[in-house]
C-alpha cells in the first residue's frame, strides 16, 4: 500500500470511529493531522472583535489579524505560505464554515507538495465543521475567542444571534456588533431559504437586560413567523403582536428585509429606524432606499391608525446594502464631533473601494469607526451588509 493510500485509510478509519466524535478540538487536530500524514498542525481562532488570531495551544502565541501572514490568509480567505523558522514551510489556510470565517489553520511541513496541500485543505474543511458544531457546547472554544469579560445582557443576547456571515452562490450577508462585550439592545438576524435572503437589524430602547430581552423576543417572533411561511407584512405584524403581548412597556426600531436571489427584488419594512444605504459601483446612492418610516415595533404601532408599509426596489448585480443602528452615526470622534451619516458613508465607500470581500470590508469599516473614538462607544452600534452577486449566465 502506498503512503497516500495508507493516509487515506487512516482518515477513513478516523471518520468512521464514533469514539472520535467526542474528542476535544486539540485531540481531534492531532488525530486528523496524523491520519493525513501531516507533521504538525495548529488551529487559530479569531477573537470576537476580529483583531487577533488565538492559537488553541499554549505552545504558540496570538497573531494580529492586521500585520501577519496568518491574518492575510484570514482576511483574503486564501492560502499563504512562508518559510518556517525551524526549517521547512508553514502553510496558512483559512478555516471557513460556508461563508463564515472562523480563523486559520497552520500546517508545518518539510515541503509543500501537491499531496500535502490537498490534505491540508481537507483538514481545514473538516476542522471548520467540527469547530462550528462544538462551539455551541464547548466553553473552551468560546473563552479562547474572548479578550475581555462579557456582561450578562451581552451574554444573553449573543446566544440568540446567528453566525456573523452567511451566504451562497447568489448572496453574502455579514454583520458586526459593538461594543462586543457590552451590547444591550442591538441585534441582527439573517437566514437563507432556497429563494430568499432574510435580514433584520433591531435596536431596542434602553441599554440593559430588559433591552436585550426585547430584542430576543423580536428575533424569536421574526424567526417563528418566517419559518411558518409568513410573508413580510405578516412577519412584521407577528413581531408587533409578540412585543405588545409579552413586553407591553417595551418597544424597538427595526428594518426587516427580504431579497429574492433570482430577480434582485428587495422588499423591506422600516419601523422607526434609520434608512438602509445602497452602494453601487463604489458609490453611495444617496437616499436611494430612504422612505418615510413607520412607528417602532410594539406598542407604538397600536397607537397609529395607519397600516405598516412594505417598500420595494430592484438591485443590480454587485450592489451592497447596509442596515445599521443609530449608535454608528451618533458615535463621537476624538475631537468630540458627531460621527454623522456623511462620515459614516465616507468610511463605507473607502472600506469597499479596495475590492475586499464583504466580510473583510465590514470588519475594516467597524474598526475604522471604533479607532476614531475616545474610548468606548456610547451606544450599541450594529452594521449588517449584504451583497447581491448572481452567477453570470
Amino acid at each position: 500500500m502506498s503512503t497516500s493510500e495508507a493516509s487515506d485509510a487512516l482518515l477513513l478509519r478516523f471518520l468512521a470511529d464514533p469514539a472520535h466524535l467526542t474528542l476535544d478540538l486539540a485531540a481531534a487536530v492531532a488525530h486528523c493531522a496524523k491520519a493525513l500524514d501531516l507533521p504538525h498542525a495548529v488551529v487559530y481562532l479569531v477573537d470576537l472583535q476580529q483583531r487577533h488570531l488565538i492559537p488553541q495551544t499554549d505552545a504558540a502565541s496570538a497573531l494580529p489579524v492586521d500585520g501577519s501572514l496568518a491574518g492575510w490568509a484570514y482576511r483574503s480567505q486564501s492560502l499563504r505560505v512562508e518559510e518556517s523558522g525551524t526549517g521547512g514551510v508553514t502553510a496558512w489556510l483559512p478555516l471557513l464554515d460556508g461563508a463564515e470565517r472562523l480563523g486559520v489553520l497552520a500546517v508545518h511541513a518539510s515541503a509543500l507538495t501537491g499531496a500535502t496541500l490537498t490534505r491540508s485543505r481537507a483538514l481545514a474543511s473538516l476542522l471548520a465543521i467540527m469547530i462550528s458544531s462544538k462551539r455551541a457546547f464547548e466553553d473552551s472554544l468560546v473563552r479562547h475567542t474572548r479578550t475581555e469579560q462579557m456582561r450578562l445582557p451581552s451574554e444573553m443576547l449573543r446566544a440568540f444571534l446567528p453566525p456573523r456571515t452567511i451566504g451562497n452562490a447568489h448572496v453574502v450577508s455579514t454583520a458586526v456588533l459593538e461594543p462586543a462585550y457590552e451590547i444591550g439592545g442591538d441585534a441582527f438576524d439573517h437566514s437563507l431559504t432556497r429563494t430568499t435572503l432574510h435580514v433584520a437589524v433591531i435596536d431596542s430602547m434602553g441599554h440593559d437586560l430588559a433591552s436585550g430581552l426585547t430584542s430576543a423576543v423580536a428575533l424569536a417572533a421574526c424567526r417563528n413567523a418566517r419559518r411558518n411561511g409568513a410573508d413580510l407584512p405578516e412577519l412584521v405584524e407577528s413581531v408587533d403582536d409578540a412585543l405588545a403581548r409579552w413586553l407591553p412597556d417595551r418597544y424597538c426600531t427595526a428594518v426587516i428585509a427580504q431579497l429574492e436571489f433570482e430577480t434582485g427584488l428587495l422588499r423591506w419594512s422600516n419601523c422607526g429606524h434609520p434608512a438602509p444605504l445602497l452602494i453601487r459601483g463604489e458609490q453611495l446612492l444617496v437616499d436611494a432606499l430612504a422612505r418615510e418610516a413607520d412607528p417602532p415595533m410594539g406598542v407604538p404601532v397600536r397607537l397609529s391608525p395607519e397600516p405598516r408599509r412594505t417598500h420595494e426596489t430592484r438591485l443590480e448585480p454587485g450592489d451592497r446594502v447596509l442596515l445599521y443602528t443609530d449608535g454608528v452615526t451618533e458615535a463621537h470622534t476624538r475631537e468630540e464631533k458627531l460621527f454623522g451619516l456623511e462620515r459614516f458613508a465616507d468610511y463605507v465607500i473607502r472600506a469597499t473601494a479596495g475590492g475586499e470581500l464583504a466580510p473583510e470590508a465590514l470588519r475594516r469599516l467597524i474598526h475604522s469607526i471604533l479607532d476614531s473614538q475616545t474610548g468606548r462607544l456610547r451606544d450599541d452600534a450594529t452594521i449588517l451588509m449584504f451583497e447581491w452577486r448572481p452567477p453570470i449566465r
